[in-house]
């Protein structure tokens, strides 16, 4: 019987995070009465920007700051597991694959292990796997071989969304033909950004097709608000008019979108949730590992289309023409 389950996750996005809801959502449908825990290298956005998900995951706050990226945290591991109280987890969910993290989690105490990494020599027992360009689909399959189960993963359920972010969403955006634009991105490491100029011209192109350009843009990001406010007239920041700030809103607000144009970015992944239609614009990320996936969900992927991981590649024309899929668009 499991009773206690630990997931690890070293990723330190909030798009990383909400593309374990699925899973973690399967997990407490099927398994019940099991407790789900979370231990992360880096903020646990679960219990922060991502809390009004309700994704009732139990923290395992072991005040070690980015765990499994210091080879001393296996000093430690053992004396910091013991001031929690647990004795030890019946299974252990490594969802990544370098080498130093997945040895040092290894050393918390469990009697099984699931880990991809070095092609699952690690888990514990010994697992057939079958690899899949998602990681968390090949660790979906590994928990079904261990359990002897079936399980598949189940979609966010958004109404686990507090109502008053729905209510928001609709006094935000009361009316009809709307089109969601995310332009900018959490990674600064990556460049994942597309041109302006592009933005521009598609924004005024949906004008004349009488739609509405909604900019989802963060507080922070005034000076590129007001640029875009002054080259787009008529466009629409939702965050900026309301007193609500967090990812959920940002969800909800893509049920009252026609279809939205993103980069690989957060809010991409908190459009997804609410399977809005979407055209997500792919460069230096892999398209088939992050990209969302359910009907009418679009990817424009540099490296496929040009052969370069230039974003910047992707034309207007390629982004129009994408449009025309979601509803009759007249880009000529």
């Amino acid at each position: 019987m499991i009773n206690n389950i630990l997931l690890y996750n070293s990723g330190g996005g909030i798009g990383d995070s909400i593309q374990l809801l699925p899973f973690i959502n399967m997990l407490k449908s099927e398994l019940k009465n099991t407790k789900l825990y979370y231990l992360s290298a880096h903020e646990n956005h679960f219990i922060s920007s991502l809390k009004d998900f309700n994704s009732e995951v139990e923290t395992l706050n072991l005040n070690i700051k980015y765990f499994g990226f210091r080879w001393w945290h296996a000093f430690i591991i053992n004396k910091k597991i013991k001031s929690k109280n647990i004795k030890s987890f019946d299974l252990i969910l490594d969802l990544q694959s370098k080498l130093r993290n997945s040895l040092i989690l290894k050393m918390i105490p469990h009697e099984a292990f699931i880990s991809p990494c070095l092609n699952f020599r690690l888990s514990k027992p010994s697992l057939k796997f079958k690899k899949e360009k998602k990681i968390i689909n090949t660790i979906l399959y590994s928990v079904n071989l261990l359990l002897e189960t079936n399980f598949q993963l189940r979609d966010f359920n958004i109404k686990k969304i507090d109502q008053k972010f729905f209510t928001e969403s609709e006094r935000l955006l009361p009316n009809n033909n709307y089109v969601g634009l995310s332009i900018t991105q959490g990674n600064v490491y990556r460049k994942k950004e597309w041109p302006l100029d592009n933005i521009i011209k598609i924004s005024n192109k949906l004008i004349e097709n009488k739609k509405i350009p909604v900019f989802l843009i963060k507080k922070n990001e005034e000076e590129l608000k007001n640029k875009i406010e002054s080259l787009v007239p008529g466009s629409v920041f939702p965050e900026y008019e309301s007193n609500l700030s967090s990812p959920a809103l940002v969800t909800c607000i893509g049920k009252r979108l026609d279809f939205a144009i993103t980069i690989d970015n957060g809010i991409m992944h908190m459009l997804s949730l609410a399977k809005v239609p979407m055209i997500s614009l792919f460069g230096p990320t892999d398209s088939e590992k992050f990209a969302p996936n359910y009907n009418n969900s679009i990817i424009l992927d540099s490296k496929k289309l040009y052969k370069t991981n230039k974003v910047s590649a992707i034309t207007v024309d390629d982004v129009l023409s994408a449009a025309k899929q979601h509803l009759n668009f007249d880009y000529h």
